[in-house]
């Protein structure tokens, strides 16, 4: 198969959205027959039919779906890289991309990063975050795609080095009125007879509240599945159930909805974080700089706990 081109990818995928060559035409300023030759060449390039004619314009086929999702990710990875590079040639003087999980991004990493980013040694710095699942943080540092992982410390991190991160601890947080409200503490197989409202089955908190519950005997009932904390704590403000949230998410947000939040005294409840890397001496400039100061912002707040 020949090499795709980029151009005639972003057509092809605004065709498909559109449902329209010549909507696409009128906004790329290029005549439709032109856009159609490039979608035809792509057809045999790639040796099968990607479109169809439909009544008021055209649609993708099976196979052009697949391209079109295919084609996303070519174009994403191509912005990505012109947008880096622009950066270098507006006198930026490093990119760091990290991925971190679900519960670092909900708590203190975003400020963490603005606060570097703030000093002025560092304004020719450019941070990029991305949020992941514990395993594919990992993955991503392990794979070289990304220069720092922020995760918890249980995930498999070998052959990782690791600098210590934050630390937070889980808790149950409950609708006002509910039966477990007012409680200043509990362990968690205390909750299993009430109805759950967890994180998508991957996560790291709902493997976690899973193995928890197995280890006692019982098995977690969610009523309900959502993809972040905050979402968690709307559903669990309508009534719906109770949620195991990290207090430092929970406690900001209580009081606007009208929750309580009551810490689990499990071992497991308290999590401590890693910044993880591949190799300290292989990381760029910016990089560790970054590392650094995440690492020193945790022990000022450990200070204070």
């Amino acid at each position: 198969m020949k090499d795709l081109d980029l151009t005639t990818l972003r057509l092809f995928v605004a065709v498909c959205d559109s449902r329209s060559i010549v909507r696409v035409a009128e906004r790329e300023n290029i005549v439709p027959s032109a856009i159609s030759k490039r979608l035809a060449q792509l057809e045999v390039d790639v040796g099968c039919q990607l479109l169809q004619r439909i009544r008021r314009g055209v649609e993708p086929t099976a196979a052009g779906e697949t391209l079109r999702e295919h084609a996303r990710g070519l174009l994403g990875s191509a912005q990505r890289i012109t947008d880096d590079m622009r950066a270098y040639t507006a006198g930026a003087a490093g990119l760091v991309r990290l991925v971190a999980t679900t519960s670092s991004v909900a708590e203190s990493l975003p400020e963490d990063i603005a606060e570097f980013l703030k000093s002025p040694v560092h304004h020719a710095i450019r941070v990029n975050v991305q949020e992941q699942l514990s395993r594919d943080v990992v993955r991503a540092v392990r794979e070289g795609s990304v220069s720092l992982g922020v995760c918890w410390d249980a995930a498999d991190l070998s052959g990782l080095q690791t600098y210590p991160y934050r630390q937070d601890h889980l808790a149950i947080v409950t609708p006002a009125g509910h039966a477990l409200a007012g409680r200043r503490d509990m362990a968690f197989a205390e909750s299993l007879e009430f109805d759950q409202v967890t994180l998508p089955a991957a996560s790291a908190v709902c493997l976690m509240l899973v193995r928890a519950a197995a280890n006692t005997g019982q098995s977690l009932h969610y009523r309900a599945e959502v993809s972040t904390f905050e979402a968690a704590l709307r559903v669990v403000r309508s009534g719906l159930g109770i949620s195991v949230v990290p207090r430092e998410v929970a406690l900001p947000l209580a009081a606007a909805f009208d929750l309580h939040v009551i810490p689990l005294t499990d071992a497991w409840a308290r999590r401590r974080f890693v910044i993880c890397f591949q190799d300290e001496g292989a990381l760029s400039p910016a990089a560790k700089l970054l590392a650094a100061h995440l690492t020193q912002a945790s022990s000022r707040a450990t200070r204070f706990i």
